[in-house]
């Protein structure tokens, strides 16, 4: 059917009430659920990967809570800090609590704490056990593609490799289960390391990357649990004058996009996130349930992309 400028003009002005209609339902429902105020707990608010699902909670906050107050703080990876954090919220009459737990299970007693006091907490990024929902990436897959990379690069898929560990929060131990998982279908694949713990920050990555550099004279392969701690690999390695292996990460995080462009980097590939959304999401879901809609399934797994130096061109970055 031909749609003449008359009708179509009718027929926008039709969707754009709806979806202001839609809005206001929204906020009329945030409004008598009583959500004036929200607390987030992240990692470190320090790490742009943080200040990115932050992001995404302001603007979801924005859209369908405006009125709500925000309250943003870091844990700094400390769980009596976080357990303090999470009391703070519950005294000041906090409706939703999100967290990004630094332990997934050591956190239970401080969720316990806010829902027996009718705050509805979701979780994002890592698990946190009791959480009224949680939304994440999954992080199996994000460091199995990663692992399948360095696999793949490396002639007759034979080699010396490392994985750079870090914090023990979920999404880094689920990350370095896949890849792993990967490495171990192949037998002339050797793990020189894995339980070294490079804090997830890019200091970290060079510290740890100068140790193990300096421990073993040849390595094929790293694998980092995030971009910055890539970032101080790849570091470490030019300071050391080491050019003979390649690193790959999870994140997807826009200085990981200057190092895929970059001939000289070491950097390879990273499984990118979406940390914005992922959060948006979260907040979105948790403002449901607070309203009585709580999600069909406990737990949301947003797939990975792996970006390489082949294909970062393309590459629209986190929010894309």
């Amino acid at each position: 059917m031909r749609i003449t400028n008359g009708r179509r003009f009718a027929a926008l002005a039709v969707s754009a009430a709806l979806a202001v209609t839609a809005q206001g339902a929204a906020h009329q429902a945030a409004h008598a659920a009583g959500i004036d105020r929200v607390g987030i707990t992240v990692g470190s608010l320090g790490n742009p990967y943080f200040v990115a699902t932050d992001k995404g909670i302001s603007s979801e906050a924005g859209k369908i809570t405006p009125d709500a107050k925000l309250t943003f703080v870091s844990s700094d990876y400390d769980l009596n800090k976080q357990f303090t954090q999470i009391d703070n919220f519950i005294a000041s009459g906090a409706k939703i609590i999100m967290i990004n737990a630094v332990d997934p299970v050591a956190v239970l007693p401080a969720i316990k704490r806010a829902q027996n006091a009718g705050v509805t907490v979701a979780a994002f990024d890592v698990a946190a056990q009791g959480a009224t929902l949680t939304v994440m990436t999954d992080n199996v897959k994000a460091g199995a593609i990663s692992c399948q990379y360095i696999v793949d690069h490396l002639p007759g898929q034979k080699g010396n490799v490392v994985i750079v560990n870090g914090p023990q929060v979920s999404s880094i131990r689920d990350r370095v289960a896949g890849c792993k998982q990967v490495l171990a279908q192949h037998p002339g694949i050797k793990l020189l390391s894995s339980d070294q713990n490079a804090q997830a920050s890019r200091d970290g990555g060079l510290a740890v990357g100068q140790s193990l550099l300096t421990h073993f004279p040849k390595i094929d392969a790293m694998f980092a649990i995030n971009d910055p701690t890539a970032i101080g690999l790849n570091l470490a390695a030019k300071q050391l004058h080491r050019t003979d292996f390649i690193i790959t990460s999870v994140d997807g995080a826009p200085d990981i996009v200057a190092e895929l462009k970059d001939k000289t980097s070491l950097v390879k590939a990273s499984a990118a996130q979406d940390p914005s959304g992922m959060a948006a999401t979260a907040y979105r879901l948790a403002v449901a349930a607070v309203g009585g809609k709580k999600p069909e399934q406990a737990v949301t797994l947003l797939a990975p992309k792996l970006v390489t130096t082949e294909n970062v061109d393309s590459y629209k970055g986190w929010g894309g």
